[in-house]
């Protein structure tokens, strides 16, 4: 059977472009790719691109300040929005063109258009055209869930929407307690608004190791955001313009804007999926193997939309795997294990591998753990406190898990990562020299254990 193209992509994300370029130049397959927002998905336009931009911007208040305390004569006394808004939209809109020209240098057909899938290896485009592929490749990733039962919720924006504001809000409510609601709480904090701060659960950012969890949220409320925990927002009105709002602890407050960050879900409704016999799980995931394989076997899906690690790199490794795998002869399966993440808090929260609380339902642990005021703010008494972690199994001497909050940590655990992937031990941490003076020497010079478990 003779089709259109060996392989058909719907979604033009981080996933799936990388597995059209990787499949049409690399392994010579006929490509098409549907995309019917914008070229580079979530990351690129309304995620991890421009919300590093903002904590760009607003981590200088903090840093001018430091500097005149280190007696530099500095001023930040106001922060003109719109300039950034529409620098930040042009550089979006530059780095959607890269996106798009990787793809038409690599041969891959454009559709800027939504496609649903007829059959297990027919694709209909939102023109009515129809067109078959031996491959199908669903890379949708995931959209904002907005919260059930909240009245006035529709008055409320989110992540999404960000980017988009017309004006800084002087005072915002941020609904949620993951690492977007801390990201955005601590960027706009930073920006100058007045940040208050909802959260339902008894600790923000749920799954994360507990120490560093109750330490972060310690350095969130000492930079200037009320943080609230075990509230939530149950009514809101819009008022003169502004959002009036009632928590669950009885407060009323009004707010320029009220910003949800309450987690996403994947992205395949609609899409044709179930009624083909796709697999999909209780939250719409699409159920996948380890080769990224669905139940359908002509249909592969990775990315946000398989609900497996949703981070960028992830999504970019298992759309190249799967390009490997089907067009290029090497059966490659995605790797999942001990992949290293930061939050851009403010601190930032880097980690890799297990928290202390999973570690010890499996092994005997020893915690080694510091946790300081580094000598740059100590210097101008700045009560900010830096925290170095790390698990380590009693028997193999394995180092599971590290866990860093510090100016910088999206960085330090990148290099961390690496030696933690490849297996290193305490003693390999405690043979290895300290570049001093650093805060990162910590790693290298924790000798005895805070606890063992």
């Amino acid at each position: 059977m003779s089709f259109d193209y060996d392989l058909f992509v719907i979604g033009g994300g981080s996933g799936g472009v990388r597995a059209a370029r990787i499949a049409a130049s690399e392994h010579g397959a006929k490509v098409a790719l549907a995309e019917e927002y914008r070229m580079g998905g979530t990351c690129v336009i309304r995620g991890c691109v421009p919300k590093k931009l903002m904590v760009f911007a607003s981590g200088y208040s903090q840093r001018i300040e430091d500097a005149k305390a280190y007696g530099w004569n500095a001023s930040g006394d106001s922060f003109d929005w719109p300039q950034f808004r529409d620098h930040l939209h042009t550089e979006l809109d530059r780095l959607e063109g890269i996106y798009r020209s990787g793809l038409d240098k690599a041969g891959v057909e454009i559709f800027d258009e939504r496609a649903v899938v007829a059959d297990a290896h027919t694709v209909k485009l939102a023109s009515g055209k129809t067109v078959t592929a031996k491959h199908i490749l669903i890379a949708t990733g995931g959209h904002v869930v907005f919260p059930q039962g909240i009245a006035g919720v529709e008055l409320g924006i989110s992540s999404n929407e960000v980017f988009h504001l017309e004006e800084l809000p002087k005072k915002i409510l941020i609904i949620g307690g993951g690492y977007i609601a801390c990201e955005f709480a601590c960027i706009f904090n930073g920006l100058g608004s007045d940040v208050t701060q909802y959260y339902r659960g008894d600790q923000i950012l749920r799954g994360f190791d507990e120490e560093a969890r109750g330490l972060l949220a310690e350095e969130i409320r000492d930079r200037g955001v009320d943080l609230h925990l075990g509230t939530n927002v149950i009514e809101m009105e819009r008022r003169d313009g502004r959002v009036w709002t009632k928590a669950t602890n009885g407060r009323e407050d009004v707010f320029d804007q009220v910003l949800f960050a309450t987690g996403r879900a994947p992205n395949s409704g609609g899409l044709g999926l179930e009624e083909l016999g796709v697999e999909l799980g209780r939250n719409g995931q699409i159920v996948v193997d380890e080769y990224s394989q669905s139940t359908v076997p002509s249909i592969f899906a990775v990315g946000d939309v398989t609900d497996r690690i949703n981070l960028t790199p992830v999504a970019i490794r298992e759309g190249h795997a799967f390009a490997d795998t089907v067009f290029g002869g090497t059966p490659r399966p995605s790797d999942h294990e001990l992949v290293a993440s930061a939050i851009f808090t403010q601190p930032e929260y880097g980690s890799v591998g297990m928290t202390e609380e999973e570690a010890r339902d499996k092994y005997r642990i020893e915690v080694y753990c510091a946790s300081f005021r580094p000598m740059q703010n100590a210097f101008i008494g700045k009560s900010e406190r830096v925290l170095f972690k790390l698990i380590v199994d009693q028997d193999s001497r394995k180092v599971l898990g590290c866990h860093i909050i510090a100016e910088g940590a999206g960085e330090l655990i990148q290099m961390v990562g690496i030696a933690i992937k490849m297996g290193a031990t305490k003693e390999d941490f405690d043979r290895t020299v300290a570049v001093h003076p650093t805060i990162s020497e910590e790693l290298v010079t924790m000798r005895t254990p805070v606890r063992t478990a």
